[in-house]
């Protein structure tokens, strides 16, 4: 007769017996964690700057029937919220604790030195993978992250606050803000990799992140069917770039046509038939910073509704993919017993300024977008050869019915579509929920229908409090009561409070960009205490959202006390949360210092064949004179292909050998390639190859340029090439970083070469010398920084 399988707790005393032989002794095992039999399977699909209007679930113009099929089998929350930016919500919805108590008042690339501001996501705020691997369940993260400081992501670690060291067991994604959609910054578990295919062999982001998710949740599904998982799965759509295939964009020609002031009437009518809204709601004024469609030139119609038709296109896309790996579980038997979470991280984003962009690296080097150089592009738009961003016309209309947008605290910025799909745990179907809900609640959710109690330590870490509240009964109870009562905002300064009904905004700063402007404090101007006084005493507004869930009347005028009411309730809150010191969007992120993971130097030695550099650990070679040697061995039968490389067709330099000539191309964000060639060929044997960019003149960083430059080459230390630029990039060339030996990424001159075009000579390793001063413009690189949420 089989022995009965005898397990303890790890860390507690073994209690089999030990003898001097096996006949002597009896066995014990120390327990692997196991889910409770049924647990649910739990998928959090987070969307990316997709706004509440946006979606077809949610009335919106955009189709995506996947998400549609969730919603009508599942629930609509219409009253969810977020924190109005990107990395703030992520850490919301992974742990359950507001974002200052974090560490994320903001993007991670805009730390501060502070607690509420630091980006470090302290252990003692555990995560939701974190808590299930303890209980048995599988976890894998698939898309992008943005969770890890920027100093942290280079092949040195450290590694504990990639998803790895945050409780996923796999992942394949991205680990900044954004990404090119056809030559993406790819990071496989803990190191990086290049895309299986190429864009002419039919890659995508979106089908690579789908495909693997599919892959990690059958390899354990094979291996052990009754044990759930976890997938947190964050496309990169709808942030910029807008980037898809032609034959996603075709349906949607034409249906933009009326422009967005129609967009908005139209959503807001299909929002109250779904009783998204409820009866009486008011749609929002226009807003100050649009033009009226009816306004705009025939020339401008054209490009804004291209914008728009390929922005639709790029969310069906990205809806195919996320119904991919819906039909998947459904396949496996699955889908019945899953939880389906659908959210976005914000509001639709606003960073497309006012025309829209080719490229968004223009946006954040202060380059002004013409009309004419967005027309240039508009048949390929979309494509690889774009970076491009919408009007911030559609970010309003995406916004419907509510004002403003991303990165502000009204309701277009933090009020967000929030979709829960549960077969075997939801009482209705394709009903609407009105309880109030914020990002916070989501992890206290699962873990109250779980069965699970928030631990008091995961792996010795004693854990903060969960601020967030479960909200599992109005998954079975319409008419459940609201729990979350209290919810403070803030965001660069722009605050505001919800109280049971109220909602009180200090908008910052101004309620549009214009009128922050007419006050005196353009966006990114620092908070000073005159200033915040001034805030306190004249800016609060009273919005009654229980009968203008738009905020469309100000009431402060008619209820001054309530005013003073919340207004004290959002200081308390804010001391609550440790969401202190307030900051703007200002240069006062961008002059801090920050721990990093290496010393300063000013000399780079970097090896080929091994991993990239990303674009934030990356040497900085913009308005600065440097150097770059490569130290070869050309074979007798010459040798070709990159020495190094920063960037992409997008924006970029490069060091390369084509044709027996060393050449050097600047990128100018795609709007101007200088190209430097060696008159003589490049000699054979061992030998040193060397640029020197030489500034000079001054940047005109607020007009778009930076330093102009002589560019020399040379073999041996002679001079075999020389070309002047009449201007370089002034601030970044975008957010792809540095690789030796190879374009790792992507060509920074498609029309010379294409990647990754590795060098076949002997490459021994690339020295950077970094001999000149760095000019920083603060206000430039601030709106750089403010780009990649």
């Amino acid at each position: 007769m089989a022995k009965p399988l005898v397990t303890y707790p790890i860390g507690t005393e073994f209690p089999g017996t030990i003898g001097r032989t096996l006949e002597t002794s009896s066995p014990a095992w120390p327990a692997r964690p196991q889910a409770k039999e049924g647990s649910p399977n739990i998928v959090v699909i987070v969307l990316d700057d997709v706004g509440y209007g946006q979606l077809s679930a949610f009335g919106g113009l955009c189709e995506t029937p996947n998400l549609d099929r969730l919603a009508h089998g599942g629930l609509r929350f219409s009253n969810f919220h977020t924190t109005a930016l990107c990395s703030p919500t992520r850490a919301c919805l992974l742990t359950g604790r507001n974002h200052h108590t974090v560490g994320l008042a903001a993007i991670t690339e805009l730390s501060l030195g502070f607690p509420a501001h630091n980006a470090t996501m302290g252990f003692e705020h555990g995560m939701l993978p974190e808590i299930l691997v303890e209980h048995g369940y599988n976890t894998f993260c698939v898309g992008k992250w943005h969770l890890t400081p920027p100093e942290d992501t280079t092949p040195a670690g450290p590694f504990d606050r990639w998803p790895l060291g945050r409780g996923f067991e796999r992942y394949y994604g991205f680990l900044g803000g954004d990404t090119d959609q056809y030559h993406p910054d790819l990071t496989y578990d803990n190191h990086s990799v290049r895309p299986a295919k190429t864009p002419a062999e039919g890659y995508h982001l979106n089908a690579d992140l789908a495909d693997h998710a599919i892959e990690f949740i059958q390899d354990a599904h094979t291996s052990a069917p009754d044990k759930p998982f976890l997938l947190w799965y964050a496309t990169g759509a709808g942030h910029a770039p807008h980037q898809v295939e032609p034959e996603w964009v075709e349906p949607f020609v034409g249906r933009f046509d009326a422009g967005w002031d129609e967009y908005r009437k139209v959503v807001f009518a299909r929002q109250m038939e779904l009783g998204l809204m409820p009866a009486g709601t008011e749609l929002s004024e226009r807003d100050p910073d649009v033009e009226p469609w009816d306004e705009l030139s025939d020339e401008a119609r054209r490009v804004y509704a291209r914008q728009m038709e390929v922005y639709a296109g790029f969310l069906a896309q990205t809806d195919h993919h996320i119904g991919r790996v819906i039909d998947f579980i459904e396949r496996i038997g699955e889908l019945d017993n899953t939880i389906v979470i659908c959210v976005s991280d914000n509001g639709a984003s606003a960073e497309g300024g006012e025309h829209g962009t080719r490229n968004e690296a223009l946006f954040f080097n202060l380059i002004s977008e013409r009309m004419e150089d967005n027309l240039e592009v508009i048949d390929i738009w979309g494509s690889e050869d774009t970076f491009n961003h919408y009007s911030w016309g559609w970010t309003w209309a995406g916004d419907t019915p509510f004002r403003r947008w991303k990165r502000e605290t009204y309701r277009g910025g933090v009020t967000d579509p929030c979709i829960v799909f549960w077969p075997e745990g939801t009482a209705d179907t394709d009903q609407v929920r009105t309880q109030y809900l914020h990002a916070v609640d989501v992890l206290p959710t699962l873990l109250d229908v779980l069965g699970i109690e928030p631990p008091a330590q995961l792996k010795g870490v004693a854990q903060s409090s969960i601020q967030g509240v479960s909200f599992a009964e109005a998954l079975r109870n319409p008419d459940a009561p609201d729990r979350h009562h209290t919810q403070y905002f803030e965001m660069f300064g722009h605050r505001s409070i919800y109280h049971e009904g109220w909602k009180a905004v200090c908008p910052y700063p101004g309620p549009s960009m214009a009128e922050g402007v007419e006050r005196g404090h353009p966006f990114g101007t620092a908070i000073t205490e005159a200033i915040l006084d001034d805030l306190e005493a004249n800016d609060w507004e009273l919005y009654d959202l229980t009968t203008d869930p738009a905020e469309c009347h100000n009431v402060a005028g008619a209820h001054p006390e309530k005013l003073a009411e919340l207004r004290e309730l959002w200081w308390r809150e804010a001391e609550r949360c440790g969401a202190l010191p307030i900051s703007a969007g200002g240069i006062d992120r961008l002059l801090e210092k920050r721990p990093t993971a290496g010393t300063p130097r000013k000399v780079y030695e970097l090896f080929p064949g091994g991993s990239p550099i990303a674009f934030a650990a990356a040497p900085r070679l913009t308005n600065r004179a440097h150097s770059i040697t490569a130290f070869v061995d050309i074979p007798d039968g010459g040798a070709e292909g990159v020495l190094l490389s920063l960037g992409n067709r997008h924006g970029g330099m490069a060091l390369y050998v084509l044709d027996d000539r060393l050449r050097f191309v600047h990128n100018y964000l795609s709007l101007d390639r200088f190209t430097v060639v060696a008159e003589a060929p490049v000699p054979r044997g061992v030998h040193e190859l060397r640029m020197e960019f030489a500034p000079t003149g001054p940047a005109r960083i607020l007009e778009g340029y930076g330093t102009p430059a002589e560019v020399r080459l040379f073999h041996d230390g002679e001079q075999v090439g020389f070309g002047a630029l009449p201007h370089s990039v002034p601030v970044t060339f975008g957010t792809t970083g540095m690789s030796c030996g190879e374009a790792f990424y992507d060509s920074v001159d498609p029309s010379a070469y294409e990647a990754p075009f590795a060098f076949g000579g002997g490459l021994d390793r690339v020295v950077i010398d970094i001999t000149g001063e760095l000019l920083v413009n603060p206000e430039a690189e601030m709106t750089r920084m403010m780009s990649q949420q």
